[in-house]
């Protein structure tokens, strides 16, 4: 590396050239072009706006004339001015950047080698950064990290460690926060009557905590009872449709008086039907904001096969210039202010992401479809540099009605049915000897399958 001057070499050796700091900005145009103090602090405070309003633009003649006095040519000046003029759009103080630096050098160290808490604690920093629980939870998942269910038994508000039986390695256990709707109040009360002793039953749950019985819908709706008490999300809301946040005086009277009946004299057992896999999958994401379950996306690769569709994985084994069609989940949208119009839009699926990139008059002609699909399949060409891997879009596809349709499109899985099922077979009974109780099923709205999946994304612009 050559410098005109050493004036100019002692500015500017620590970064090789390049004015990546405010301060070195200043220094540049005290030492090089005559600024004074107070002038290079109108500079420095131009390029902190981190906007293209032209106010360093006010500085070129002093600048490039300053420099030309002081024995530079002037088209190295004129790079100098060019090379302030874009640092104003990203340029940091030198001490910002050394923070952000240790903060990444950190959370790096942490992700690479303690995965598992790293997960929980993005998780419990939310809301925040980049990414969705949905995506920190996938990307764990990919690095080897076991996540746990919400658990009305084991979560506590937080996510929390759980001994996995590996040494230095823990499962993340799902925090309650993530029971859309669920009051952080009402959690405590479970937690804290909860204390070592599991809960038994929806009944024990609700009589020990005091909590709402609002509160344990959005339990029961999070799949919250499952892993606990073993009962899926249809068995848990019948379970806790009879509860009332009061007792009323005439039923309080009749339950004294019939004194010992078990609830199965007063309230036959049922077997409610159980959900497709897939609207179990619906649920999730409507209820907690991502699943543990199968991708969404998976369950319609069949079809997306048939349509030339490959997977996010296999973009990343094409060479350049292939074209392909690849289709996944919205996550994030970006439309820097520096990138001229161009706008990057990052999809998901079972295999991993894909990254693309939509130039300004696609995105003009499919404006509505790029701001509104919760999926989209996409018809362009591979860029490959080095190790990344971009798709430059030609065309976009609406796939959000198939993405709605996941809930309906697979056949029922079998379910473990709830502690409801002794009724019928008796304690210690062998269930295989006992008549099939009749299958219901249950309205609840939200259960239905006319909703679908609603994926939140992060959109920058």
């Amino acid at each position: 590396m050559s410098y005109p001057k050493p004036e100019l070499e002692a500015v500017l050796s620590k970064t090789l050239g390049v004015p990546l700091f405010q301060e070195q900005a200043m220094r540049l145009a005290i030492v090089c072009a005559g600024f004074t103090p107070g002038e290079a602090d109108q500079l420095r405070r131009a390029m902190a706006t981190f906007k293209f309003t032209g106010g360093v633009s006010h500085f070129r003649a002093k600048l490039i004339d300053g420099m030309v006095a002081n024995g530079y040519e002037p088209e190295f000046a004129e790079r100098t001015f060019k090379q302030l003029e874009g640092f104003g759009s990203y340029g940091f103080p030198e001490s910002h950047a050394a923070s952000f630096a240790l903060i990444s050098y950190a959370s790096s160290w942490m992700k690479c080698w303690h995965p598992d808490v790293f997960c929980c604690a993005l998780l419990n920093a939310q809301p925040m950064g980049f990414y969705a629980p949905a995506q920190i939870v996938r990307d764990a998942q990919q690095h080897g990290v076991e996540v746990r269910p919400p658990c009305v038994n084991r979560s506590r508000w937080d996510s929390t460690l759980e001994p996995t039986g590996e040494e230095d390695r823990f499962a993340v256990r799902l925090g309650l926060r993530l029971a859309k709707g669920l009051r952080e109040d009402d959690a405590a009360k479970i937690v804290v009557a909860r204390a070592d002793q599991p809960y038994a039953s929806v009944e024990e749950l609700a009589r020990r905590s005091g909590a709402s019985v609002s509160a344990l819908e959005r339990l029961a709706d999070a799949d919250a009872f499952l892993a606990g008490l073993n009962l899926n999300r249809r068995d848990a809301l019948w379970a806790i449709k009879p509860l009332r946040d009061t007792a009323l005086p005439l039923f309080a009277a009749a339950d004294a008086r019939e004194g010992g009946l078990s609830p199965e004299v007063i309230e036959p057992a049922v077997t409610l039907r159980p959900m497709a896999e897939g609207r179990e999958v619906v649920e999730d994401y409507g209820h907690i904001g991502l699943t543990l379950r199968r991708h969404p996306v998976s369950f319609l690769r069949e079809e997306l096969q048939g349509r030339g569709v490959i997977s996010c994985a296999q973009t990343e084994r094409l060479r350049d210039g292939r074209r392909c069609k690849v289709a996944g989940l919205v996550l994030v949208r970006q439309k820097p202010g520096s990138a001229k119009g161009v706008m990057f839009i990052t999809i998901e699926d079972e295999t991993g992401i894909a990254n693309l990139v939509v130039w300004p008059q696609l995105f003009e002609k499919q404006r509505r479809l790029i701001l509104s699909a919760g999926m989209i399949s996409v018809d362009g060409r591979v860029q490959r540099e080095g190790r990344t891997t971009h798709v430059i879009a030609y065309q976009l596809h609406d796939l959000s009605t198939e993405l709605r349709g996941v809930g309906g499109r697979t056949a029922p899985v079998s379910i473990p049915r709830g502690r409801g099922d002794g009724a019928t077979h008796g304690a210690g009974a062998d269930p295989r000897s006992a008549t099939p109780p009749k299958v219901r099923d249950i309205y609840i709205p939200d259960l239905r399958l006319g909703s679908g999946i609603k994926v939140p994304t992060r959109d920058f612009r």
